[in-house]
């Protein structure tokens, strides 16, 4: 057979497996849905072929979904790479100043871009400290010997200011040891003032795995690193002042730093007398900013705030600005994340520059000259989904909002080098991406970039997800989801649903662009599922009483809303089957799946919890005494997986990876070991070798294994067999 002949019949083949892909097994009618979908075997193993097929293609059937520009130095204009169809590349360029765009025969040279005049914002910072340390005018050496304070003159320096003793110079502590060592130095910018701490060390314990299958050895290796959990000891930090001219030694009027490390030190820019610093007290409940006199080593406090659940510490935002002595930051004091510019020398509020029932998300840039703040928020705009993400810019005195990005979509915004020009990718996750050049003076529309194909993935049979929301336990709350329905279902048939579950409250996590359309929820509903995914209370991005719910009470997970949007769901589409519902999850979604069925076994019926920290006294320090605050109590016990495995009500499938280093593999198998004790039946499948996973390959395909026998009550492939 010849080529020609080959490539036709592939093609042909294709297109017949597309559209086979693309019919219903069953017409959908209309009806009341009263009859439970339960497939004949045959018919699910046809489903595992079609669900394997569209997997294959799904990747490859939507095109022109995202634009990254290379600029140009002089930030004119971009170019930028499409792939198409059978892998053909397309390359595009962009005048952004005559606002066109011209198809390229071959790709650009690479491209320059330009320091944009902007100071970024890229998170709250540490300070750079070092042992041994020439001061700012080079005049003087501060280091650290046998663990304490030596300060003699630069070499070279004419300098007689102070007298040495031997090479190190003159000792201004004699209590320390290389046990508990001063250190941390830090110079203040007139050379006056050293500020450096008492330190006591705390080494942290280790956590321990087994490597059962290492390629060439016939025994187990046993690995360890160390690992902080809830209530475990921090290194602790004696804020000292040293001072180069008279030989003093002052200790700070401060209560010892025993969280987190040595603080970022911010001078005053007149007057290199004094200085600020943030400390975060263990907990989360309190946070405050004080202002030292270098020269007495007396403090004052010129922010303290305080609140009776949690400083969501990750999401503070601080930045100063020492030519004003201001201080830009966000807080959630009145009940939603604004943002608020201080008067450091007053301690004052200067001004609440956001207000209202929204949330800034993120800070983009401050412009210093301008005063201007350019962030992104969520819920600004009535009507709309509350967590699409919008840009704006608004001066320090809370005037002049500009919206950048109007348009009813979650947005995704790109800046050029000198901030010019911007693209705006918005999308909703049933809407294809559109991608649009905007000026960023006026956020005048420019041209319209790209606009993403989804005709192939269309027309191969696949539906986009829907978004859904309905009312949480409050009878007010909006909460959101989004549901995956199989490509082919029947509306007269009641589907079994499946929650993709994570209450972590770091964050949101129903995807809202069109980007992350398509995954394993797709993939695990074409096997005759309804999945879906849901952001109940006790999440973040929204008010601070939505996240509030979760404190000291991860084990809500926002169930009771979750149950509520499931059923609401089910009762607008009566092809959801509410008597039939599963959930899957990863890490703290590992947990919440199990949790489900422990805590709410009258309505979760099959569970398969991957990698959960099940126990939040075995979990990260740093994530769990945030949310379940500190010190470590009984509410960590009464919540926890392995406390409560005896209600195991349903089917479960654990999953663990036995080189986990994000949450110790214990945490699983002591959730087995008190199962087993309670005599409770439960699937069990360690991975060899795997860190943090849902599994993998291989555990993904037991995961819908084991939803298809437990929900749809119908044996799957017998894989040893070759069936599929």
């Amino acid at each position: 057979m010849n080529m020609k002949k080959i490539i036709l019949l592939h093609g042909v083949l294709l297109c017949t497996l597309v559209q086979v892909a693309a019919q219903p097994l069953m017409p959908a009618q209309p009806g009341s849905a009263s009859t439970p979908y339960e497939p004949s075997r045959a018919e699910t193993m046809d489903r595992y072929r079609k669900a394997h097929y569209l997997d294959s293609i799904a990747t490859r059937s939507i095109f022109k979904a995202t634009v990254r520009p290379h600029w140009s130095a002089d930030g004119t204009s971009f170019w930028y790479r499409n792939y198409l169809r059978d892998s053909v590349k397309q390359y595009v360029l962009v005048d952004a100043v005559k606002g066109t765009r011209t198809i390229l025969d071959a790709e650009p040279a690479d491209t320059v871009t330009r320091h944009t005049g902007f100071q970024r914002y890229t998170g709250r910072r540490w300070a750079s400290f070092s042992t041994d340390s020439l001061s700012p005018d080079k005049h003087w050496v501060a280091s650290i010997r046998s663990g304490n304070v030596y300060i003699r003159p630069a070499s070279g320096s004419n300098s007689t200011r102070l007298s040495t003793d031997g090479d190190n110079g003159t000792a201004l502590t004699t209590d320390g040891d290389t046990a508990k060592p001063y250190g941390n130095l830090a110079w203040s910018p007139d050379s006056k003032y050293v500020v450096g701490y008492h330190i006591h060390p705390v080494k942290d314990s280790a956590v321990y795995y087994v490597l059962s299958s290492v390629k060439g050895t016939t025994r187990g290796q046993l690995k360890m690193h160390p690992y902080k959990q809830p209530g475990d000891p921090f290194t602790t930090y004696e804020m000292f002042i040293f001072r180069p001219e008279d030989k003093k030694t002052l200790k700070v009027n401060t209560p010892v730093i025993d969280f987190f490390g040595a603080p970022e030190l911010h001078w005053r820019y007149h007057d290199n007398r004094y200085f600020t610093f943030e400390r975060v007290e263990r907990g989360h409940q309190r946070f405050r900013i004080f202002e030292v006199d270098a020269a007495t080593a007396q403090t004052r406090t010129v922010y303290d705030e305080n609140t009776n659940t949690f400083i969501y510490e990750s999401r503070l935002f601080t930045y100063y600005l020492p030519e004003t002595n201001e201080l830009l930051m966000t807080s959630e004091k009145d009940g939603w994340q604004h943002l608020y510019l201080y008067d450091l020398l007053k301690g004052v509020q200067k001004q609440e520059i956001t207000r209202g029932p929204w949330i800034v998300r993120n800070i983009d840039s401050i412009d210093t000259k301008k005063r201007e703040i350019w962030f992104s928020a969520s819920g600004m705009n009535p009507g709309e989904d509350p967590y699409y993400v919008h840009y704006y810019r608004i001066g320090f005195d809370g005037k002049h909002l500009v919206d950048l990005t109007p348009a009813h979509d979650n947005h995704i915004v790109t800046f050029s080098p000198d901030r010019k020009y911007f693209l705006d990718a918005h999308s909703e996750i049933d809407v294809p991406t559109v991608t649009e050049l905007h000026r960023t003076s006026d956020g005048k529309k420019l041209l319209e970039v790209e606009h993403a194909d989804a005709s192939l993935y269309l027309a191969a049979g696949f539906r986009f997800p829907e978004p859904f929301h309905a009312k949480g336990r409050d009878g007010v709350t909006d909460i959101w989801g989004v549901i995956v329905r199989p490509n082919d279902y029947d509306s007269t048939k009641r589907y079994p649903i499946i929650e993709n579950i994570y209450a972590g409250p770091q964050d949101a996590f129903v995807p809202k662009d069109f980007t992350s359309r398509y995954g394993e929820m797709q993939s695990i509903a074409q096997l005759g599922f309804i999945v879906v995914q849901i952001d109940g209370m006790g999440t973040a991005n929204r008010s601070k009483a939505f996240h509030d719910v979760c404190w000291k009470n991860i084990a809500d997970a926002g169930f009771p809303d979750r149950m509520l949007w499931i059923k609401a769901m089910a009762a607008r589409y009566l092809y959801a089957d509410t008597s039939r519902v599963g959930l899957y999850g990863t890490s703290a979604g590992g947990q919440n799946s199990l949790g489900g069925l422990l805590f709410h076994g009258d309505f979760y019926k099959a569970a398969v919890s991957s990698c959960g920290c099940h126990d939040n006294r075995i979990d990260k320090q740093w994530w769990n005494e945030q949310w379940m605050g500190y010190p470590v109590g009984k509410h960590y016990d009464e919540q926890s997986n392995v406390t409560n495995a005896w209600k195991l009500h349903g089917d479960l499938l654990l999953m663990v990876g036995e080189a986990d280093n994000n949450v110790p593999p214990e945490s699983t198998y002591r959730v087995a070991d008190a199962l087993i004790k309670a005599g409770k039946t439960f699937e069990f499948l360690p991975i060899p070798g795997s860190d943090h996973t849902d599994g993998g390959p291989y555990g993904r395909i037991e995961r819908r294994d084991f939803f298809v026998r437990h929900l749809l009550g119908v044996e799957p492939p017998h894989r040893n067999q070759q069936e599929l």
